[in-house]
């Protein structure tokens, strides 16, 4: 009996290093490929955006409204812009601001989320109170007043964004925490007399990961859509090439009333496409993260099999 018990097999190598398989994971996950890809593809073009369309891309270069042609590709404004060189260079203020505000919501959420579950009591209580108020503010007249009293700018957008749309993370990531905090390797580290700063980033932190890059692509998808949103209101600074000023010039300069469709449909698109490259990954770290989304593989019956 014992030697029974000894000769049971062991653990999978892979679940004793959950990074590693969590990585090995979305690498191997079709709808988490697509959407990097998608990603690398438009971080390339910001990139190479200089070298692509040198100079002033709001510079007029053609005749006004042109249709798309070999010398423009996407035709041009109403002003006689080209389009292609306006949408390539959007990228890298829209992309910009998205990633930025996700980073500084995700961080502020995390700080929040941490505080609140792991300190507990008036702590706790104060930092809910915060985090329900701003979530009980309306959104979006918040952000159009923010917008409209501060001075016009990049960093503005990302301070009003920031501002609006950190407590949504804050509660989505406290919850998390406050199951984690229970457990009893925290309680063992808090016995042994561990920092709380400690406990905090290097004991609960990391088993929220998968939950903390979920927050992550959603703030940033929050933050490429609201940015996109103020700046086609005319709450942006609208001497910015983005993808939200294109579509506001697009209305102002009449492109809906002319039929000028390749004015408009290049940046819409260019939304939608990252906006779902980042849903795809995101639903993609839910599958590998949570068992109940994964796809059972039937093991396949081979011809020998079938024919005992």
């Amino acid at each position: 009996m014992t030697t029974a018990i000894l000769k049971q097999p062991t653990e999978p190598t892979a679940a004793l290093k959950p990074n590693r398989s969590f990585v090995h994971g979305l690498i191997t996950n079709k709808k988490a490929l697509v959407g990097m890809i998608v990603m690398l593809v438009f971080i390339a073009l910001a990139l190479l955006a200089p070298v692509l369309f040198p100079g002033d891309p709001s510079r007029i270069t053609a005749m006004a409204s042109l249709e798309p042609s070999p010398e423009h590709w996407l035709g041009t404004t109403a002003k006689g812009q080209d389009v292609l060189a306006l949408t390539v260079h959007g990228s890298r203020s829209s992309l910009f601001v998205g990633l930025t505000v996700g980073f500084a919501s995700t961080f502020i959420g995390i700080l929040v989320g941490l505080a609140s579950a792991y300190f507990g009591k008036f702590i706790d209580e104060a930092l809910s109170l915060v985090t329900n108020v701003f979530l009980l503010l309306p959104g979006l007249p918040l952000l159009v007043i923010l917008a409209a009293f501060l001075p016009p700018g990049l960093g503005t957008v990302i301070l009003v964004l920031v501002v609006t749309g950190w407590a949504g993370s804050a509660r989505v990531l406290r919850s998390q925490a406050l199951s984690i905090r229970s457990k009893d390797f925290v309680a063992a580290a808090v016995v042994s007399g561990e920092r709380a700063g400690r406990i905090m980033f290097r004991e609960i932190l990391p088993n929220m990961a998968s939950i903390v890059m979920s927050t992550l692509l959603a703030c940033v998808i929050y933050g490429i859509g609201a940015q996109a949103g103020l700046e086609f209101l005319g709450l942006g600074d609208v001497s910015t090439v983005s993808w939200g000023n294109n579509l506001f010039w697009a209305g102002n300069e009449g492109a809906l009333l002319t039929g000028s469709w390749w004015v408009f449909v290049p940046s819409g698109v260019c939304i939608a496409l990252v906006a779902f490259a980042l849903a795809l990954i995101n639903y993609a770290v839910d599958e590998v993260t949570n068992p109940r989304l994964r796809k059972i593989k039937t093991p396949k019956i081979t011809e020998r099999s079938a024919a005992k």
